[in-house]
C-alpha cells in the first residue's frame, strides 16, 4: 500500500471507526466481538485499492454493508450454534486423568527392569507383594541379611535409575 492509500485508510478509520463500533456493538451486545468486527471490515477496506479510492460516503456504506455481513456470517456459524454462555460449572467432581499413573507405573517397571534379576525379585517381593523379609529369604533361600543387603542395594539402584529418567533429584 502506498503513503496515499495509507493516509486514507487512517482517515477511514479516524472517521467511522467508533461509529462502526458502536453499530456492531447494538447489533451484537458483545463490545469485543465489535471491535472485531470493526477490524476486520478495516481490514477488508485495506485490501481492496477501489474503497480506498472512492469518496467518504460510499466507503462508509461499504464498511457498514461489510460489518452488518460479517455479523451475519458469525450468527450463522456452527461455532455459535453450538455454544451458549453459562456461569454455572458443570455438575460432580472433577473427572481425573489416569494418564499420570500410567506412566508412573512404567517408569517403575522401566527401572525395575534395569536391576538385577536377585534385586528385583526381593523388591518385588517384600514391596509388591508385601512380604516380610523372612518370609522372601525363605522363599528365596538365602539368610534373612542378604535379603535386607539386596533390599538396600536395590533401592541404591532404584534411585539411581530413576535419577536418569528424570523422575526424581
Amino acid at each position: 500500500m502506498d503513503v496515499d492509500g495509507a493516509a486514507r485508510l487512517r482517515a477511514l478509520h479516524d472517521a467511522h471507526g467508533d461509529v462502526l463500533v458502536r453499530y456492531v456493538h447494538r447489533l451484537t451486545g458483545d463490545h469485543g466481538l465489535a471491535e472485531d468486527v470493526a477490524q476486520e471490515a478495516l481490514l477488508r477496506a485495506w485490501r481492496s485499492a477501489a474503497i480506498l479510492a472512492e469518496g467518504d460516503e460510499p466507503a462508509r456504506r461499504w464498511l457498514f454493508t461489510v460489518a452488518r455481513n460479517l455479523v451475519i456470517d458469525d450468527r450463522r456459524s456452527a461455532r455459535r450454534a453450538h455454544e451458549f454462555p453459562t456461569d454455572d460449572l458443570p455438575e460432580g467432581a472433577p473427572v481425573t486423568d489416569a494418564s499420570d499413573a500410567v506412566l508412573d507405573r512404567l517408569l517403575v517397571a522401566d527401572a525395575l527392569g534395569s536391576l538385577s534379576g536377585e534385586h528385583r525379585r526381593v523388591v518385588v517381593s517384600c514391596y509388591w507383594l508385601g512380604r516380610t523379609v523372612a518370609e522372601t529369604a525363605e522363599i528365596e533361600g538365602v539368610p534373612a541379611g542378604t535379603v535386607k543387603s539386596r533390599l538396600h542395594y536395590a533401592a541404591k539402584a532404584l534411585r539411581l535409575a530413576l535419577q536418569e529418567r528424570g523422575v526424581t533429584r
